[in-house]
């Protein structure tokens, strides 16, 4: 149960504090922290809480992560539905604590996107399903890849974290202007579900492909690093 309520309290803090950044401070006149300071937020997220939760939980934070570092044999299939069922609630939790602060300040419109993840024309830039398809893929294989060469027991020891965000940074660096970048369906959910409408029906999206980037990501390190991986945290929790 501590591991639940530790990915729940994970989650709640990376969508309050990524989403949060872009809905609050990245347009604020003349002081807002654009594109840069909201990748840098959710980057600062993972790392807070890999070093608050990641000896608790692993710090996942992410449905992807979960389901990637199952099919990177690092995580078990019994522990998958109750990881990604907190992480959903405290993305959806932030969500709401997100909407009251957002709301409060007068001309407030969720379906102006509220943060919320989309393509077509709810890609920030205009891009395309496939386009956007691609991108979250990629970038969630990447994402794991890293993941799970940072928490090899062969790496440096205590520098996981940051390379954990300082790669979910670099990934919002090259794909907000693309789909305002998931690579975590928990993350889509926690605010999409207070959008409704175009945001429910793109969902999917953001689902599919960061669960299929994650296993390709998992497999494709578990090719590249030979044979059998240890990892560098026990009882089969990886931070990330």
């Amino acid at each position: 149960m501590k591991a639940y309520a530790a990915e729940m309290c994970g989650t709640f803090w990376l969508v309050l504090g990524g989403c949060g950044s872009a809905v609050l401070a990245a347009g604020f006149p003349d002081v807002g922290i654009g594109l840069l300071g909201v990748s840098l937020a959710f980057g600062l997220t993972v790392l807070t809480m890999a070093f608050a939760i990641g000896h608790i939980s692993g710090c996942h934070l992410n449905p992807a992560v979960s389901i990637g570092l199952w099919a990177g044999g690092r995580f078990p299939a019994s522990e998958l539905a109750p990881y990604i069922i907190a992480q959903v609630l405290g993305g959806v939790l932030a969500g709401a604590v997100l909407y009251i602060i957002a709301s409060g300040q007068a001309g407030f419109d969720v379906s102006a996107g509220f943060a919320s993840n989309g393509y077509g024309a709810h890609s920030p830039g205009g891009y395309s399903l496939q386009a956007a398809l691609v991108c979250e893929v990629v970038m969630t294989m990447m994402f794991l890849l890293v993941i799970m060469g940072a928490t090899d027991a062969r790496a440096p020891a205590g520098f996981a974290p940051i390379a954990i965000g300082l790669c979910l940074t670099l990934i919002h660096l090259i794909s907000i202007p693309v789909t305002n970048t998931s690579v975590n369906p928990a993350r889509s959910t926690g605010v999409g579900v207070f959008v409704g409408d175009w945001a429910i029906a793109q969902l999917w999206l953001f689902w599919l492909a960061p669960i299929v980037g994650g296993v390709l990501g998992a497999v494709l390190y578990r090719f590249i690093a030979g044979g059998t991986i240890k990892m560098s945290v026990p009882d089969m929790k990886t931070p990330a």
